[in-house]
C-alpha cells in the first residue's frame, strides 16, 4: 500500500471518530466543552445544527482524501480533487492555530493534536 493511500485510510479513520462525536453532540451529548470553543457543555440549537452540518461536510473531506490516493473516482476531475486536497490542508493547519487558541483546555488538548495529525495526513496525501 503506498503512503498517500495509508495517509487517506488514517484520515478517514480519524474523520469518522469526529463524525461519531460531531453526530452525538447535535444529539445532545454533554461534550459540548471539546468544541466549538468550549462554552457550553449541551450545545445549544445552532451548535448542534453545525455539528450536524459537520457529519456531512467530514464525509466529503474523507471522499477527497480517498479520491486524491486512488481509492475512489475523482471529485468531478483531477484537477478539482487535488485543489480540494490542498485547500483541506490550508484547513486543517488553520484548525491547528484555532484549536490551539480556545479558551477551553479539553478543546486545546484533545482537538490541536487531532488537527496537527490531519494537517500532515492531507499534506502527505496532497504531495502524492
Amino acid at each position: 500500500m503506498a503512503l498517500d493511500q495509508l495517509s487517506a485510510l488514517l484520515a478517514c479513520a480519524i474523520l469518522a471518530g469526529l463524525a461519531i462525536f460531531q453526530a452525538a453532540l447535535a444529539a445532545g451529548a454533554p461534550l459540548g466543552r471539546m468544541a466549538w470553543g468550549g462554552g457550553h457543555t449541551v450545545l445549544p440549537k445552532k451548535l448542534r445544527v453545525a455539528s450536524a452540518a459537520s457529519v456531512a461536510l467530514y464525509a466529503l473531506f474523507a471522499y477527497t482524501a480517498l479520491a486524491k490516493a486512488d481509492l475512489a473516482p475523482p471529485l468531478i476531475n483531477d484537477t478539482v480533487t487535488s485543489v480540494s486536497a490542498w485547500v483541506l490542508t490550508a484547513y486543517f493547519a488553520l484548525g491547528i492555530v484555532m484549536n490551539g487558541i480556545s479558551r477551553s483546555k479539553p478543546e486545546r488538548l484533545i482537538m490541536t493534536p487531532t488537527v496537527l495529525v490531519l494537517t500532515a495526513l492531507y499534506l502527505t496525501i496532497s504531495l502524492h
